[in-house]
């Protein structure tokens, strides 16, 4: 089972080349090498720049590196993604996406500018049209352009629009946050939680991530580095939870076990459904240990 971990995602401002250089040593899974909403207009020319020789530099590691472009119609867009499509990096995020004609005109950009096939696309999922087109993109960017990885949640740019409020527990972005999981599940691409603004309310980012994981989100993005090592706290498999997991794939693999749909374990009846996520709660663990090295 091939899985990338994407338990933390960190928004790095393209215009900081500090920033950019201290990403090197921080223990996020992936980084947003961003050009949008961390750039001020009169930065745009220089974070590409910036962003370009980042990530064409190297020494990032095993990190996922994303750039996130300015939308398509604004005067950024085309030298966005001349610059993205041949940056090395492993996708582009596009921000403001409603539509799946979004995706695949991005997509389509991208193959004309000399994006190989190996960069993905990640979609900001953070408008309301968004929400109610949620399966359409999914299933268009996932079957007829496979390079759809990953929905991002935009919770700000969301609450902005539907006028929302960003209340503890998110009441009422559940019902949203919800119906992207289940698009996403639906045709095999990964979500990611919306950031947690309060950077310094440590208690409160920890219920957020607990959340984000109760609901079914595979990551979270990050405005700090101090939200990293919590955050991969709450996205990483438990040692209960991968002891569990490992026993019930070995149980399930036993000659005498061949063929059945439910069996016993540890006094516990599980099923073949329990196996799959069992297999999925291993390859997790095992991708997180081979990207922190022994």
């Amino acid at each position: 089972m091939d899985i990338s971990p994407r338990r933390s995602v960190l928004y790095m401002p393209g215009s900081n080349m500090r920033a950019l250089e201290k990403a090197k040593t921080l223990a996020a899974d992936c980084l947003i090498m961003d050009l949008e909403d961390a750039v001020a207009p009169d930065q745009k020319e220089e974070a590409r720049g910036q962003v370009g020789d980042a990530v064409g530099g190297g020494g990032y590691g095993e990190r996922e590196i994303a750039i996130r472009v300015n939308g398509w119609g604004t005067p950024w867009y085309e030298d966005d993604i001349e610059a993205a499509a041949t940056s090395g990096a492993d996708a582009v995020l596009i921000p403001k996406v409603s539509t799946a004609d979004d995706v695949a005109r991005t997509a389509s950009d991208l193959k004309s500018a000399g994006a190989p096939d190996t960069i993905g696309l990640w979609a900001m999922m953070e408008t309301p049209l968004a929400m109610l087109k949620a399966a359409e993109i999914a299933e268009t960017g996932s079957r007829s352009d496979p390079r759809l990885k990953c929905f991002v949640m935009g919770t700000n740019d969301l609450a902005k629009d539907t006028r929302a409020r960003l209340a503890p527990g998110r009441e009422p972005m559940l019902a949203w946050l919800s119906t992207c999981i289940a698009a996403g599940r639906a045709y095999g691409i990964d979500i990611i939680d919306g950031v947690f603004n309060d950077f310094r309310d440590e208690d409160g980012f920890v219920r957020e991530c607990n959340q984000g994981v109760a609901l079914g989100m595979d990551g979270k993005t990050l405005i700090h580095p101090g939200q990293i090592g919590p955050c991969n706290d709450a996205f990483s498999p438990t040692e209960a939870e991968i002891e569990t997991a490992r026993k019930i794939i070995e149980a399930f693999e036993l000659p005498e076990n061949e063929g059945k749909g439910a069996i016993t374990v540890d006094g516990r009846m599980v099923e073949r459904l329990h196996a799959e996520m069992a297999r999925r709660t291993v390859a997790i663990a095992d991708a997180i240990r081979a990207q922190n090295g022994p």
